[in-house]
C-alpha cells in the first residue's frame, strides 16, 4: 500500500506571505520561508528565512533574519542577518546593520552602521 508523500518544501524564490502597499502593520513577526514587505511596519522581525523589503515599504522594526533582502522602500532599525543583507537602489536605510556579508548598490541612501562579521559556527574560541 502506497502512503502519500508530503509535498516538498517551498521553492527557494517562492514568497510564502506579503503584506502590500496599503497595510500597516505594528507588533512582532515571525515566520518561515519568504516575506515581502511592501507596506508599513513596526515592530519586531524574527525569521530563519528571509525577508524581502520592497518598494513603497516603510518599515521601522529591529529585524533579526538569515537573509534581508532590500529592494526599495525605507527601512530603519537594527538589522542582523545570519548569511547577508542586500540594500538596491533606490533603498533608504537609516540603523546598524550587522551580517557576514553586506552588499550595498551604489546609490543606496544609507545612514549609520555597518558590521561585517564571520558566521559563527556555533561557540568559537578566539584563543591567541
Amino acid at each position: 500500500m502506497n502512503t502519500p508523500r508530503m509535498p516538498s518544501p517551498l521553492p527557494a524564490t517562492e514568497i510564502t506571505a506579503l503584506l502590500g502597499r496599503g497595510t500597516h502593520f505594528e507588533g512582532k513577526l515571525e515566520f518561515e520561508g519568504r516575506v515581502r514587505i511592501d507596506g508599513s511596519f513596526r515592530g519586531q522581525i524574527r525569521t530563519t528565512g528571509v525577508l524581502i523589503v520592497g518598494d513603497g515599504a516603510d518599515i521601522d522594526a529591529e529585524i533579526d533574519a538569515a537573509v534581508v533582502i532590500v529592494k526599495g522602500g525605507s527601512l530603519q532599525g537594527t538589522v542582523r542577518a545570519l548569511e547577508g543583507i542586500e540594500l538596491y537602489v533606490p533603498a533608504k536605510v537609516n540603523g546598524s546593520l550587522s551580517a557576514p556579508e553586506i552588499f550595498m548598490d551604489k546609490g543606496v541612501q544609507f545612514s549609520g552602521t555597518c558590521t561585517i562579521e564571520p558566521r559563527s559556527a556555533g561557540s568559537e574560541s578566539t584563543a591567541d
